[in-house]
C-alpha cells in the first residue's frame, strides 16, 4: 500500500525564502517530501509551487495541517493555497450528448483502475448514450433542454450535482452552452474538450471545415470552462499531421483519437492536483 500523502498547491508574490520556508515547515514536523516542483513567472513576479509529502510520521494531525500551514506560513507570505490528500477520491460528473468516444474512454480508464476517481452520475440532453452508462452501472440522467426550459433544467442538474457531492465536471463532447451559474459554482472545475487548436474551426462540422481549407495539421484542446466561450485556461493540447490523401472520415477518426487522449491527460492532471490557474493561464506541474 502506498503511504498517504498531502499535496499543497501554492501561488503568491515572489520573494526570497519561499521554498526554504515551506520545506522547513515540513522538516520541523517530520514530513518526508515526496516531490517538489516550483516555477516563477518573472515578468509578473509570481511564485508557484506544488509540494507533496508523506504523512506517515507527520507531527501535525491531518485535520489541522491546513490551519497550521496558514497560520505559520500562508498568511506571512500572502499565499493562495489549496491542500489535498492522496487518499481522497474525487467525485466526477460527466456531461454528454450523442458522441460516445470520449465517454467510453473515460469509463474504461475508471473501470480498469487507471484513475482513482468516482463517477456518481452521467447527465445528458439526449438518451443515445444511456446503454453505454448501463454497461458500466452508472446512473444516467436525461435532462432535456430547450431555450424555454434551460433555466429549470439547470436547476435540476444543480440539485443532482449537490446530491452526489460532485467535485468537478467533465464535458465529454456535451453540445450545450452552460449558464454563468455553472462557472460561479464550479470555478476551474469544469473541463471541456474542443475539436481544434482554439479558436479555429468552431461549429458543428469542424472536420469538414478543416478539410475544405486543406489544413496540414489538426488538433484538440482541453480547457477549463469560463463565461467567455472557448476562452478558458488551456490545460492540454495535441496535434496530428494529415495530408491531401486524408478524407473527412480520416480527419474525424484522427481527430477523435486526439480528443480522447487530450481530455484524458487533462482529467489526469486535475485529479492528481497538478494544475494551478492564474490570470486565465495554467501552470501544469510535472
Amino acid at each position: 500500500m502506498t503511504p498517504e500523502s498531502a499535496i499543497l498547491l501554492i501561488y503568491c508574490p515572489d520573494r526570497k525564502g519561499l521554498v526554504a520556508s515551506v520545506t522547513e515547515f515540513l522538516a520541523k514536523n517530520n514530513g518526508n517530501i515526496v516531490s517538489l516542483d516550483q516555477y516563477v513567472d518573472a515578468p509578473k513576479s509570481v511564485f508557484f509551487m506544488r509540494i507533496e509529502w508523506d504523512l506517515t510520521d507527520f507531527a501535525i494531525p491531518k485535520k489541522k495541517v491546513g490551519e497550521y500551514f496558514d497560520t505559520l506560513i500562508g498568511k506571512k507570505f500572502a499565499m493562495n493555497w489549496r491542500l489535498y490528500f492522496s487518499t481522497d477520491t474525487p467525485r466526477m460528473a460527466i456531461y454528454v450528448s450523442k458522441i460516445p468516444h470520449c465517454l467510453f474512454d473515460i469509463l474504461a480508464r475508471v473501470h480498469t483502475g487507471e484513475w482513482r476517481v468516482k463517477i456518481p452520475l452521467i447527465i445528458s440532453n439526449h438518451r443515445d448514450l444511456e446503454p453505454l452508462a448501463e454497461k458500466f452501472a452508472i446512473p444516467y440522467h436525461f435532462v432535456a433542454k430547450t431555450p424555454e426550459t434551460k433555466a429549470k433544467s439547470e436547476e435540476r442538474e444543480f440539485a443532482l450535482l449537490a446530491e452526489h457531492k460532485i467535485d468537478f465536471i467533465v464535458l465529454a463532447r456535451y453540445m450545450q452552452i452552460l449558464s454563468e451559474k455553472y462557472f460561479e459554482n464550479y470555478p476551474n472545475r469544469i473541463i471541456n474538450i474542443h475539436h481544434s487548436f482554439l479558436p479555429a474551426f468552431r461549429g458543428a462540422k469542424p472536420y469538414h471545415s478543416a478539410y475544405n481549407r486543406g489544413v496540414k495539421v489538426i488538433g484538440a484542446t482541453s480547457h477549463y470552462i469560463t463565461p467567455e466561450l472557448d476562452e478558458g485556461p488551456i490545460i492540454e493540447q495535441e496535434v496530428v499531421r494529415i495530408s491531401h490523401t486524408d478524407s473527412v472520415a480520416d480527419l474525424i477518426r484522427k481527430g477523435q483519437d486526439l480528443e480522447k487522449i487530450v481530455l484524458a491527460r487533462a482529467i489526469w492532471y486535475h485529479i492528481q492536483h497538478r494544475i494551478l490557474v492564474y490570470d486565465n493561464r495554467t501552470v501544469i506541474f510535472s
